[in-house]
This record gives C-alpha cells, sequence and structure tokens, in this order.
C-alpha cells in the first residue's frame, strides 16, 4: 500500500517538475519534424497552395503549435531556406581546422555529395526559382536568408585564411562571389535545361580543377628581392 502511494506521489512530483533540457530538445525535433513536411508540401504544391492549416494537420498538430514555432508561412520557408543553406556551403568551420586549402574548399562546397542529397538540393532551388516570380517575399528571403548569408559566412572564412597568412585578396567577399558563381553555376542545372555534363566524374573534375585555379590565384606572393 505504502509503495502504491509513493508511486502515486512520485508520478504527481514527475508532473509537476519542470522539464528544461527536454522541453528544448522536443522543441527542436518538432521543429525539424514540421520543416521537413512542409518542405514535401511546398514541393508538392508550390509556395502559394500551401497553407498554415494544411502544415498543421499534415504533421497531427495544432495550428497553435505550429504558429507558436513558426509565426508564419514566410517564418516558414525561412527555415527551410537556412537548411537548405546547410546543405549549399558546409560552414562554419572548426577555427582550428587546418586542411589544405583546396581539401578545405572542396569540403565546404560539398563537390562529392551523393545523387540523393544533390536531388534534394535541386528541387529546392527549381522551387524557389519559379515560385520567386510570382511571390516577391520569396526572392526578398532567399536573397537575405539564402545568398547573402551564404557569400557572407563564405567571405568570413577567407578572412580567416588571410588572417592566418594562407591567401592573399583584395576583396574577400568578390572572391567570396567569385568562388560561388564558378562552383554553383557548374553544379546546378537550371529549371528545364538538360545537365550540361556527360557524366558526374567529368563534372567532378570540373570542379575540382575550378578549386585549385582560384586556390593557385590567392596565393601570397613572395617577395621578390
Amino acid at each position: 500500500m505504502l509503495t502504491k502511494e509513493r508511486a502515486g506521489k512520485a508520478d504527481q512530483a514527475a508532473r509537476r517538475r519542470p522539464r528544461g533540457r527536454p522541453k528544448t530538445a522536443n522543441d527542436d525535433a518538432r521543429r525539424a519534424e514540421i520543416v521537413g513536411v512542409a518542405r514535401a508540401t511546398f514541393y508538392e504544391l508550390g509556395y502559394g497552395s500551401t497553407t498554415m492549416d494544411l502544415v498543421a494537420a499534415r504533421c497531427r498538430i495544432s495550428k497553435q503549435t505550429l504558429y507558436k514555432l513558426f509565426p508564419s508561412k514566410a517564418d516558414l520557408f525561412k527555415a527551410i531556406i537556412a537548411e537548405h543553406r546547410a546543405s549549399m556551403l558546409a560552414l562554419p568551420r572548426d577555427p582550428d581546422e587546418n586542411l589544405p586549402l583546396v581539401e578545405a574548399l572542396e569540403q565546404i562546397f560539398m563537390i562529392d555529395m551523393d545523387e540523393a542529397q544533390e536531388r534534394e538540393r535541386e528541387a529546392f532551388i527549381h522551387l524557389s526559382i519559379s515560385e520567386a516570380q510570382q511571390f516577391p517575399e520569396i526572392a526578398t528571403l532567399l536573397h537575405t536568408y539564402g545568398a547573402k548569408q551564404s557569400q557572407q559566412m563564405l567571405a568570413d572564412w577567407l578572412s580567416q585564411q588571410q588572417r592566418r597568412g594562407l591567401i592573399e585578396i583584395a576583396d574577400v567577399a568578390s572572391g567570396a562571389r567569385m568562388l560561388m558563381n564558378m562552383i554553383f553555376g557548374a553544379m546546378i542545372s537550371k529549371p528545364g535545361h538538360p545537365s550540361d555534363w556527360p557524366d558526374r566524374e567529368t563534372r567532378l573534375r570540373h570542379l575540382r580543377q575550378c578549386i585549385s585555379i582560384f586556390v593557385a590565384g590567392v596565393q601570397p606572393r613572395k617577395d621578390a628581392r
């Protein structure tokens, strides 16, 4: 009898006890689940036809819970952009990383990701290009939280390499933009256009050559005496 009473009191205490970290973990897991469902819904129906009500229903959560985590559809799309950005550039890096520049840039741009990851990345890019023409807010979100942040993160990394004396470059923002144009221009096919590459290996060799040429161009100049 006492054992049951103690068990009952323990259950009550557990229900009253503040959750702290587990709640944060649960919120993070729920956010990730919502973003995954929302992304699939955007791919299926497009930005205009996707509603917060539909996302909540597909996630089997209340609208109140959804709006608590994502106050608007724009905020939800912004979270998808952030997730996509992580699939484009592996940044930031460990500040103590000591890889050769060529190898570090190959990892940053993830030039040898598998085909499934590439399909996921291109699906979002194609969705963004088509939907941005109809919804100006998407174009703004993509520029502010996608391309602009990616370019800044890469410029910050180049600045770090310059401070370490590993490269010499007059304008790191220009260098970041140049790199992104070279690499992404070759990696990503335009909607409705077939790939320009006969196979993945040919494209990979091209990407490695782009990186090698960039690294050669930013090598610190030796003092000629």
